[in-house]
């Protein structure tokens, strides 16, 4: 198992991204990824996690995409955040690798109390006797406390078939555990919360320089005055304008020019 100050750093990313992803106060979380190499330099895997919500009403756990229509969030956003935490979970596996230690398969991470603990699994997956459906269920069964009469006869003969050869099962598996000193306190919610009031402060401010200006143009509007010299001056040239002779236009100039002409010619007969 490697412990370097890399892996550490990871380790406090998944925490913090499991904490905004949760948008409500919570009791337990529990989580599964799995990587299996194909060929190629190929991957595949699965990821999802379950928490328990705080209250003694609140009993049954909520599946991570569950979490979008519950509580009334952008679904392609949010799925886009659990896919960072899925990529965050491949470079930790990308550190093992390139440290040439042993690969893990799958991982599961449980977050109970203030304590973090992370399980490392070791089977290949590739060959194993179970689908990714199967390894759901016999997971759901051994990590999230569902009494077996919860499931179906089929998921019930499943984790039957699973308990009666667990014992066989050798598969190493390796734990990493560490406190949990302080849960950030933001989430997904509050992150919404804040982006609708930062636009209601904006607009709020919007609103009151708006009406600033109004008042401020009202104001100017109705102030304006001028003298009585000013009066007559204003006066003066009105006058002016009205008994200043009408300007013609083209055709009428010709039209005057014609009559002018025609009035000559009359005179001289």
């Amino acid at each position: 198992m490697i412990k370097t100050p890399e892996v550490k750093k990871i380790y406090a990313s998944l925490q913090k991204q499991l904490f905004y992803l949760i948008p409500e106060k919570w009791d337990r979380i529990y989580l599964y990824a799995s990587v299996i190499d194909q060929t190629l330099n190929l991957e595949t895997g699965e990821l999802f996690f379950y928490y328990y919500p705080k209250g003694i009403l609140k009993k049954n756990p909520v599946n991570v995409y569950e979490i979008p229509n519950r509580f009334d969030l952008n679904e392609e956003e949010y799925i886009k955040l659990v896919e960072k935490l899925y990529y965050t979970i491949k470079d930790l596996r990308q550190i093992y690798k390139d440290e040439g230690a042993t690969l893990w398969s799958n991982i599961t991470i449980k977050l109970e109390g203030l304590k973090f603990e992370i399980e490392f699994h070791y089977e290949n997956l590739t060959y194993s006797r179970y689908s990714s459906v199967e390894r759901h269920i016999i997971w759901k069964y051994k990590y999230l406390d569902i009494p077996l009469e919860s499931f179906n006869r089929k998921e019930k003969k499943l984790i039957q078939d699973y308990i009666d050869t667990s014992v066989l099962d050798l598969n190493e598996m390796e734990t990493y555990t560490e406190s949990i000193y302080k849960r950030p306190i933001k989430n997904v919610i509050e992150y919404n919360r804040e982006k609708t009031q930062s636009n209601e402060e904006e607009e709020s401010e919007s609103q009151r320089l708006e009406k600033e200006n109004k008042k401020r143009f009202e104001e100017q509007k109705y102030t304006y005055t001028y003298t009585r010299k000013q009066r007559k001056s204003l006066k003066r040239e009105y006058n002016k304008e009205k008994t200043k002779p009408k300007e013609l236009s083209y055709i009428e100039q010709i039209e005057a020019q014609r009559n002018s002409v025609k009035s000559q010619i009359l005179n001289h007969l």
